[in-house]
């Protein structure tokens, strides 16, 4: 069985007559991959850079952080795990209840956020108008959640 050889890539004029929905796919895939090289450089996930975005007002619990990205608290302790292991946060048990961690951002995971803040423009191409892509962006998502959901 040969595998299908890809074809050139598509021409800009070719791709105007894309349906729009095509087109976010692609730009989101596109833009998914990149996003996800650039965090792995830093030595992050998706998830880890929300962890440390939830931190950054200070510490929180596994459980709250897990409910505040709206994940299950299991997930989060692996997401926990990886970030202790890169030295980008700190758990400290609660004195009050020994059952409790505190999680904590370490000043190696305030630094790999300020690297990661960055990525946006450095990825992203320069838009005219970028609040009117994530005004459509937030509509499509709102209005597709809603249908789903």
């Amino acid at each position: 069985m040969t595998t299908p050889t890809p074809g050139p890539p598509a021409t800009p004029d070719a791709m105007n007559e894309w349906p729009t929905g095509r087109l976010l796919s692609t730009a989101a895939r596109l833009v998914e991959h990149a996003w996800v090289e650039a965090l792995d450089r830093l030595g992050l996930t998706h998830a880890g850079l929300i962890v440390l975005h939830l931190l950054g007002s200070g510490p929180l619990s596994q459980a709250e952080l897990a409910r505040e990205a709206r994940v299950q608290t299991q997930t989060m302790s692996r997401t926990l795990e990886r970030l202790e292991r890169e030295g980008y946060v700190a758990r400290v048990r609660d004195e009050r209840d020994q059952r409790r961690h505190s999680v904590t951002r370490t000043d190696a995971g305030t630094a790999a956020w300020k690297q990661a803040r960055t990525i946006e423009t450095d990825v992203f191409p320069q838009l005219n108008d970028g609040s009117a892509l994530r005004e459509a962006l937030l509509a499509i998502i709102s209005t597709s959640s809603a249908r789903r959901w």
